[in-house]
């Protein structure tokens, strides 16, 4: 072994990391408090195990119990990590270039970013109105997360889980691969209820110098508001709002030089 590389971490230690973590990412679809006995169950953990961890995740405040139902809810110390995490990204520096969009849109207005299989949206109108959820979105059936797929790293579409939501989700792999490509070529992704019924998104790319998506911008709003006769101005709406958020969330060294890709309506 090499004297000067770092030491493997003991398996034990790993494994308790990802039990903790799956005990606090059981909050994320959970607008109620949970019991230890909630919590073991959706991680399969004993309950002597899910009590253990979860007494070290009160102590540090990342957690918080009731007194009154020895229920567990999200702790003070996740609250302030949050908001120094928005403030350090820049992201508090997004919402009023968001809130303008969506004043001149009459749409919802969003912003994400990718984590794993999902978007999450980290500001805009989502977090005011569904603030008690989390705010992951399906990679494959939004049009933020169309975005990030097309312009990000190369990923294996067969290994994300596609999963039917709406008669409108695209489930095959070499279907989304066709679709990714249209999107490239649009410059704008469009979700036409593929998630929801009765919804539709554009949605455009926050690029960096690689043409890589650091984020996506979204406009969401019904099919009648969002007329498709207007979804070129829609989506170019949004594309100004993205180009003046490059400048916003990302270094000067890595901001994009090049010109945004032109919408094209197809």
């Amino acid at each position: 072994m090499d004297r000067d590389s770092p030491p493997t971490p003991p398996r034990e230690g790993a494994q308790a990391v990802h039990r903790t973590l799956a005990l606090l990412q059981c909050f994320s679809d959970s607008p109620q408090d949970l019991s230890a006995s909630d919590l073991a169950r959706r991680t399969g953990l004993a309950l002597s195990t899910a009590h253990r961890l979860l007494k070290v995740l009160t102590n540090e405040a990342l957690l918080e119990q009731d007194p009154a139902t020895s229920r567990y809810r999200l702790g003070p110390a996740l609250a302030e990590l949050g908001r120094l995490a928005y403030h350090r990204r820049g992201l508090h520096r997004a919402e009023p270039e968001l809130a303008d969009l969506a004043a001149r849109t009459g749409a919802t207005a969003d912003l994400a970013a990718r984590v794993g299989e999902h978007a999450m949206i980290l500001a805009g109108g989502s977090l005011d109105r569904d603030g008690a959820r989390a705010l992951r979105r399906p990679l494959h059936s939004t049009a933020l997360g169309k975005v990030l797929l097309a312009w990000g790293e190369d990923a294996d579409l067969a290994a994300l889980p596609l999963e039917q939501l709406t008669q409108r989700t695209i489930t095959d792999p070499h279907e989304l691969r066709d679709e990714l490509a249209r999107v490239r070529t649009a410059g704008f992704a469009l979700n036409e209820g593929e998630s929801t019924a009765g919804v539709r998104t554009v949605a455009v790319p926050v690029l960096d110098q690689a043409n890589r998506a650091r984020f996506a911008l979204a406009l969401r709003s019904s099919p009648e508001a969002m007329a498709s006769a207007r979804l070129g101005w829609f989506a170019e709406q949004a594309a100004a709002c993205a180009t003046a958020l490059e400048v916003l969330l990302l270094p000067p060294g890595q901001r994009r030089t090049q010109p945004r890709p032109p919408i094209a309506l197809p």
